[in-house]
């Protein structure tokens, strides 16, 4: 608990139960994926009283820190990720789970130049997985 309050006080969070809370599932050290909704019935059945939308507040908070990163499928789905270094990633989707790549596993020969006035800030790549 002690350390996910020092994360959330590092990242100029108040360390607010729900938040403290949300946060020891998701910096417990082992990564994972999971959707606002995953995380609400993983609370719900630990008896944890935090609502739904407190739990999507909460991620969305997380990840304008960087401490997470959205991982949007389609317009449905959307991950919320705990490894925030750059890596890739493999989508079952009968499953409807991500899994990790890492980046130096994947070889990207050539890139297309971006619009004119942009400039590339990074390259997520998901591989759809037929189960």
């Amino acid at each position: 608990m002690q350390r996910t309050k020092e994360i959330l006080r590092a990242n100029d969070l108040r360390p607010t139960k729900q938040r403290v809370l949300i946060g020891n599932f998701l910096f417990d050290g082992v990564d994972k994926h999971v959707t606002a909704e995953s995380l609400f019935k993983k609370l719900s059945n630990e008896q944890r009283g935090v609502s739904l939308a407190t739990v999507y507040n909460t991620l969305h908070e997380f990840c304008k820190k960087e401490l997470l990163n959205k991982i949007t499928i389609d317009t449905d789905k959307v991950y919320f990720d705990t490894n925030i270094s750059l890596h890739h990633h493999f989508f079952s989707d009968k499953e409807k789970i991500l899994l990790d790549i890492k980046s130096q596993d994947v070889k990207i020969s050539s890139m297309p130049n971006a619009p004119k006035g942009k400039k590339i800030k990074k390259v997520e790549l998901i591989i759809h997985l037929e189960d």
